[in-house]
């Protein structure tokens, strides 16, 4: 019994880092893993077993990750409308040699 739960913490874990390592952003990293325990606490405080938090541990990492990057989304965005390309009408799509 100890060796499977042994095995489900380290499935859980690599599971975790698997995930965490695919994310780009840094919310999106930090989002992974407060979810994952997050989600992890939920599911042990509803199930009370090591299928429901693992359970809950990757759904929470999920929903975490997903959050980090639509915040990592809207501030790249965000600092894109900030800094505006100079200058701004200079682009013109037919001006240069034709070969």
């Amino acid at each position: 019994m100890t060796k499977t739960r042994i095995w489900m913490a380290a499935a859980a874990a690599t599971t975790v880092m698997a995930v965490a390592g695919c994310a780009s952003g840094p919310n999106q990293n930090l989002g992974t893993g407060v979810g994952a325990l997050g989600g992890a606490a939920v599911g042990h405080a509803i199930g009370g077993n090591t299928a429901s938090t693992l359970g809950g541990a990757a759904i929470g990492g999920v929903i975490g990750n997903q959050v980090g990057r639509s915040v990592d989304e809207r501030n790249y965005y965000e600092s894109q409308r900030a800094y505006p390309a100079y200058p701004p009408s200079t682009y013109y799509p037919r001006n240069g040699p034709t070969y």
